[in-house]
């Protein structure tokens, strides 16, 4: 088995040091291209508009001046052959609810993934986001290898990615894991800060409130309240079933003309 790595916490993040130790359960043939820097809430940005730099740091293992989507373009043209799995992570805090739309982590499987590769993405959860918290990066080393066996030996449905997310508990304080779905925040949780430097002029911080949220039962977010780990199958179709239906009702045919000015 050949296995593809990637980040958004970059090259020498300790969640990418762990999901190497993980990877290296299955085999030996471990590719690493990851992030020269963080790219945290990049998403599935892509560069454009200037030139990437790739730097050689040892064998299999580069770092790139982009996203983790550029990550892991240029790796299927880096290697000699494709991986048989895209492991992305492991990330410095969860990435459920709407922070999937914005995690680089998520987009790095997304992107092995539209390369026709089963892809995973994986994140340790944080008690607080601050850089003297140190994750418990034993808790998802300790599960995440018969969590992807157990993936890899069922049949995935075409164009979907595993997301999972391990809480912020120690190993023996974990006792299950739950199959979710997507959760969501209440609106407003994200805001930014306005702030003045020495020169007197406004920039910003985007901050997160962070209030307590009760979350549904069943939800990725929930089992992150509830100390579980969370595996939730992903898609990138964002279409709106129920609304493609309703608009078919009205629009379709012949197109409407444009309205005469009262």
């Amino acid at each position: 088995m050949r296995i593809l790595l990637t980040n958004d916490d970059g090259i020498e993040a300790e969640g990418l040091a762990a999901l190497e130790r993980i990877a290296r359960t299955f085999t030996d043939d471990v590719w690493i291209v990851a992030p020269a820097t963080e790219q945290s809430g990049k998403g599935r940005g892509i560069t454009l508009t200037e030139p990437l730099r790739v730097n050689r740091l040892g064998d299999k293992r580069f770092s790139v001046t982009g996203t983790p989507t550029d990550c892991v373009v240029l790796a299927f043209d880096l290697m000699d052959e494709k991986p048989d799995l895209v492991l992305s992570g492991v990330n410095r805090g969860h990435n459920v609810g709407e922070d999937c739309s914005y995690s680089g982590t998520v987009a790095g499987a997304l992107q092995g993934m539209a390369y026709g590769v089963r892809s995973i993405a994986l994140s340790q959860s944080l008690d607080r986001f601050h850089d003297e918290v140190t994750a418990h990066w034993e808790t998802c080393e300790a599960f995440a290898p018969a969590i992807i066996s157990t993936l890899l030996a069922q049949e995935w449905r075409p164009g979907v990615v595993m997301n999972l997310n391990f809480p912020a508990r120690p190993p023996e304080q974990v006792t299950e894991v739950e199959v979710t779905v997507q959760g969501f925040r209440q609106i407003g949780e994200m805001h930014p800060v306005k702030r003045t430097d020495l020169r007197g002029r406004d920039y910003y911080w985007m901050s997160f409130r962070g209030a307590k949220q009760d979350h549904a039962p069943g939800t990725d977010l929930r089992a992150m309240d509830d100390g579980k780990i969370s595996v939730t199958p992903l898609h990138i179709d964002l279409t709106h079933k129920a609304s493609v239906n309703d608009l078919k009702g009205v629009l379709g045919g012949v197109p409407p003309k444009v309205l005469a000015a009262e």
